[in-house]
């Protein structure tokens, strides 16, 4: 398997290639073995559990210290170490003993732990693993996962690497672990659109940039000169589709991730927003004011006639397609203040499902299905929220001034948004949550960051 990240390549390495067991020896795993923490940790209610699992993460070893590219593998052994450990800790369920707070291990202790050792640091879990030059100008990575309690191996992951992708094979270590332990599916290895921003609050610069999931890699796409708006990962994570506005020409297009080239879908004189995917990558939502008229359009991502899905009085905005691609949600004005409403895809069967107190807008559904992001307004705050896609449960999981815009992990679990600070200088920032709400942090990025999109895992 290729994954591939602009002209860098990561190549997954089977767990029973000879490249890893010329290396470590391959043991024989047990036969079904018992295994702690292997289904979510929910309530009854389906929120995340508020427990941590204890996981040693010491630095990965290195059978002899060689210099890739300019990198050390020893010194690689270490941070590869911290981003496992940091990815970990920001999905809210793992609380990391990472390699600066444990003993570094030997290449013989990669694939027979010191089980006593880790289980007298309360360690419910331990993660071993090694780095080294690959002979060709690469490197190769190792990580397994133990149970310190059984003394059995639960993960084993290999890949052959370009020096400029070890970010990528933590992320992917991350991954494994997180869903061997979790039974959840991974999200590590995904990167994020977003708006970056600068200049004064009145006539910012607005570029469209993308990083990882957790604010490394970090690319300005976009130079600024025009406006950048509102970016969507496409299903494949191939496209980004974004809007430009340039003195008085509004455009959508869709930036090639791979070749840096981009390509338009629609252009107008008429403001246009919100450019959402269908599940299929086939068709693209957006909102446009005619006439002074808002309403909810689709259109061929290759481009052609847009057709016209609402076309009640008032102003009709944020379309997002549920996964199976049978329905939107949007909000709309026209009962007086905003609301949640739900249409089929041929904007047949419009449905209001928000009905608490506030306004309520910028939808979007679950990859799961099963949930609803918001942003609810009242009181002065803008807030971040869920509900189940008839209306039911909902669920407020932020409490500052002005949070808004969610998008979803491509796991369903964690939400990202952006958080505006009050007065006439203020600053907005990238912010995620899980599902609990407990777990809030902000993700860090050169400037100002907003209207984050979250993309589906790389391949």
């Amino acid at each position: 398997m290729i994954l591939r990240s602009y002209s860098l390549s990561l190549v997954l390495v089977l767990t029973s290639a000879p490249v890893l067991a010329q290396q470590t020896p391959t043991p024989t795993p047990p036969t079904a073995p018992a295994v702690t923490q292997t289904e979510p940790r929910e309530t009854i209610e389906g929120q995340l559990s508020q427990d941590r699992t204890v996981i040693a993460i010491p630095a990965l070893a290195t059978p002899a210290v060689a210099t890739v590219a300019g990198l050390r593998t020893d010194n690689l052994g270490r941070q590869i170490a911290d981003v496992i450990a940091a990815d970990l800790e920001r999905s809210g369920l793992y609380a990391p003993l990472g390699p600066g707070s444990v003993r570094a291990i030997t290449m013989p202790e990669v694939t027979a732990p010191r089980f006593a050792d880790w289980k007298a640091r309360n360690a419910e879990n331990v993660v071993h693993g090694f780095v080294r030059a690959s002979g060709t100008g690469g490197l190769i990575v190792g990580c397994y996962l133990y149970d310190t309690a059984l003394g059995s191996e639960l993960v084993r992951q290999g890949f052959e690497i370009q020096p400029g992708d070890w970010r990528r094979a933590a992320h992917k270590c991350a991954d494994a672990i997180y869903s061997r332990l979790s039974g959840e599916s991974p999200f590590f290895d995904s990167r994020i659109a977003y708006i970056a921003e600068s200049g004064p609050k009145g006539n910012r610069t607005k570029q469209l940039a993308i990083m990882d999931s957790d604010g490394g890699n970090h690319k300005f796409i976009t130079n600024g000169q025009a406006l950048a708006l509102s970016p969507r990962f496409s299903p494949d994570y191939k496209k980004i589709v974004y809007v430009s506005y340039l003195a008085d020409r509004v455009r959508v297009f869709i930036y090639d991730v791979d070749s840096g080239t981009q390509k338009l879908v629609t252009e107008s004189r008429n403001a246009t927003f919100a450019p959402r995917w269908s599940p299929d990558g086939r068709q693209i939502l957006f909102s446009m004011a005619v006439g002074g008229n808002t309403d909810i359009y689709r259109i061929s991502a290759e481009g052609g006639t847009p057709v016209r899905l609402t076309t009640a009085p008032g102003i009709d905005v944020g379309g997002s397609f549920s996964p199976d691609g049978k329905k939107i949600v949007f909000e709309s004005d026209r009962s007086g203040s905003q609301q949640l409403y739900t249409m089929n895809i041929d904007g047949s069967n419009q449905q209001r499902i928000s009905f608490g107190g506030g306004r309520y807008a910028t939808p979007e559904w679950s990859p799961r299905g099963d949930l609803i992001a918001f942003t609810r307004m009242g009181g002065g705050e803008f807030r971040i929220g869920v509900m189940t896609p008839s209306g039911g449960g909902v669920r407020m999981l932020t409490n500052s001034w002005q949070d808004e815009a969610p998008t979803w992990a491509p796991n369903g679990r964690v939400i990202q948004f952006f958080r505006t600070t009050p007065g006439r200088e203020g600053k907005s920032s990238i912010w995620q949550v899980d599902l609990t709400g407990v777990n809030l942090r902000r993700l860090p990025t050169p400037r100002d960051g907003s209207d984050p999109s979250w993309g589906p895992i790389r391949p």
